[in-house]
C-alpha cells in the first residue's frame, strides 16, 4: 500500500483485518513511526483500532519508502494524492513519481492497483510508465465517504475493477471475495470514469437541492417537506437532498472540475457540470447574504460565530470545506470571526478558534451554523440566548429545531423555509 493518507491507510486497514498481509508504505518517517506505535491522526470511526487489531496480529506493517513495501508483494496499490492541478486537472505527479521509484524492482507478475482517483487513461499511462509487459495495471476506483470509511469499505455497495487482462481483474476482485458486494469487471478507462461520474452526479444532486432550496424561500414553501416528497420516489432516493452552505471536501470540487477538464480534452462541452459548480459557488454567496442580512445589511465590525468548520460533521478536513469558503466571503466584507468544531484543533486563518461552543457564540452579533455536527443539537440554548449580542441563528443545514430556539428567545433562520406570500406568488406568477 503506497501511502498511508485517508485511502491508503483505511484500505490498507481494512484489508488487513479480512486476513491479508499488508505493507504500508510512506515517504514521512515521523509518519510511520507514530503508526508503527498504533497512533493514528486522522479522525475516522474504527480506523484506529483496525489499525492496532493488525499489528497485533502481524498482519499490518508499516515501512518508509515505497521500494521497500513492494518487496515480495502480489498487489501494489497506489494510494497518493492526486489534487487539483492547473485549470482543474488532476497532477499526477505524486503517481508517476511512485513508479519512477518501484518500476525495476516490482515482482514478476505482481498486479499494480490505482486506488487514487485519476483521469481517464491513467492506467494506460501507468503502464506506459513501467515499461513492464509482466506487470499488468489496475483500476480499483474507492468510493470511501470521509467519516464512515471504514464503514463503507466493509459493507460496500459495489466493488469495481478494471483491467484489460481478465486474470489480473480477477486476482484484485478476488481480496474483496469476503465482503460478498456486487462486482463490476470492466476495462481501465470505463472503472476509471465510474468514480468521476458517481461524485460529479452526487454534486450535482447537491447543486439541485440548493436550487430547489432557494425556489422553496421565493414561493413560501418548505424545502424539508418537498424533499421528504421527493425522496420517497425510488428512482431519486432520500441521500444528497439536504441543502446546505455547499459541497466541498477533498473529492467532489477536485472530481466536478477533473470532469470538466477531461470532457474539454476530447472537444465534449459539459454545461450540466460546470453549472452544478456555478451553483455551488452562488449558493456560499447566497449563505453570506444570509447572514449579512441578520446582521442588518452590513457585516464590518460585525461578531459572527460560527459553529462548525470541517467540511462535514464527523471528520476534521478542513479541504474545500463550505464552512470556511463563507468564512472567507464574511472576512473580505469585514466580519469579525470566531469558530468552534469539535473536529478541528489548531489555527485556521481569519478564524479565532475557540475550544467550546459556547466560547465561539459568545458576544456574536449572529450564529452561522455551517458544519451538522449533531452535539450542536444538544447545545443549552437558553445559555447561548444569554451570551450573545443579537438573538439570530443562520442554519446553514436545518439542523436544529426552530420551536426548540424560539423558546429560548433566539430567532431562527434555515434555508429553503422562506415566508413569502403564497397569494401574492400566485398573483405575480398569472
Amino acid at each position: 500500500m503506497v501511502g498511508t493518507g485517508y485511502v491508503g491507510l483505511t484500505t490498507g486497514a481494512c484489508l488487513a483485518s479480512l486476513g491479508h498481509r499488508v505493507v504500508c508504505a510512506d515517504v514521512d518517517v515521523a509518519k510511520v513511526h507514530r503508526l508503527r506505535a498504533g497512533h493514528v491522526s486522522i479522525l475516522e470511526p474504527g480506523l484506529s483500532e483496525l489499525v492496532n487489531e493488525g499489528l497485533a496480529a502481524g498482519r499490518l506493517e508499516f515501512v518508509v519508502g515505497a521500494a521497500q513495501a513492494v518487496v515480495d508483494a502480489e498487489v501494489v496499490f497506489l494510494c497518493v494524492p492526486t489534487p487539483m492541478g492547473a485549470g482543474g486537472a488532476a497532477d499526477l505527479a505524486a503517481v508517476e513519481s511512485v513508479i519512477a521509484e518501484v518500476r525495476t524492482v516490482l515482482p514478476v507478475g505482481c498486479v499494480v492497483v490505482n486506488k487514487s482517483t485519476v483521469p481517464v487513461g491513467t492506467a494506460a499511462r501507468v503502464s506506459a510508465l513501467l515499461k513492464r509487459k509482466d506487470v499488468p495495471v489496475v483500476s480499483n476506483p474507492e468510493f470511501l465517504r470521509e467519516g464512515t470509511a471504514v464503514r463503507d469499505f466493509l459493507n460496500p455497495d459495489r466493488i469495481v475493477v478494471g483491467c484489460d487482462t481478465q486474470d489480473a481483474a480477477e486476482r484484485v476482485a478476488a481480496l474483496y471475495a469476503r465482503l460478498g458486494a456486487p462486482t463490476v469487471l470492466t476495462d481501465a478507462a470505463s472503472a476509471e470514469l465510474v468514480k468521476y461520474a458517481a461524485n460529479c452526479f452526487l454534486a450535482m444532486k447537491l447543486s439541485y437541492v440548493n436550487a430547489i432550496a432557494e425556489l422553496c424561500e421565493r414561493l413560501g414553501a418548505d424545502v424539508a417537506d418537498v424533499t421528504e416528497g421527493m425522496g420517497y420516489d425510488r428512482r431519486i432516493g432520500q441521500s444528497f437532498l439536504q441543502p446546505g452552505p455547499g459541497w466541498g471536501g477533498s473529492c467532489l470540487p477536485k472530481d466536478t472540475h477533473a470532469l470538466v477538464q477531461v470532457a474539454g480534452a476530447v472537444g465534449f462541452d459539459f454545461p450540466l457540470l460546470t453549472a452544478t459548480i456555478d451553483t455551488n459557488t452562488r449558493q456560499r454567496e447566497r449563505v453570506v447574504s444570509k447572514i449579512r442580512h441578520a446582521a442588518g445589511g452590513r457585516l464590518r465590525g460585525k461578531r459572527i460565530g460560527l459553529l462548525g468548520l470541517a467540511f462535514k460533521a464527523g471528520t476534521d478536513d478542513l479541504r474545500d470545506s463550505p464552512a470556511l469558503a463563507v468564512a472567507e466571503l464574511l472576512l473580505a466584507e469585514g466580519a469579525e470571526l470566531t469558530g468552534y468544531d469539535p473536529g478541528v484543533r489548531g489555527e485556521v486563518p481569519g478564524v479565532r478558534v475557540v475550544d467550546d461552543a459556547y466560547a465561539a457564540v459568545k458576544g456574536a452579533d449572529v450564529v452561522a451554523l455551517l458544519t451538522e455536527w449533531p452535539e450542536f443539537r444538544c447545545l443549552d440554548w437558553s445559555r447561548v440566548a444569554e451570551l450573545v449580542d443579537s438573538p439570530l441563528v443562520v442554519d446553514t443545514r436545518n439542523h436544529l429545531d426552530p420551536d426548540a430556539l424560539q423558546r429560548c428567545g433566539l430567532t431562527w433562520w434555515g434555508v429553503g423555509r422562506g415566508p413569502a406570500n403564497p397569494l401574492q406568488v400566485l398573483a405575480a406568477v398569472v
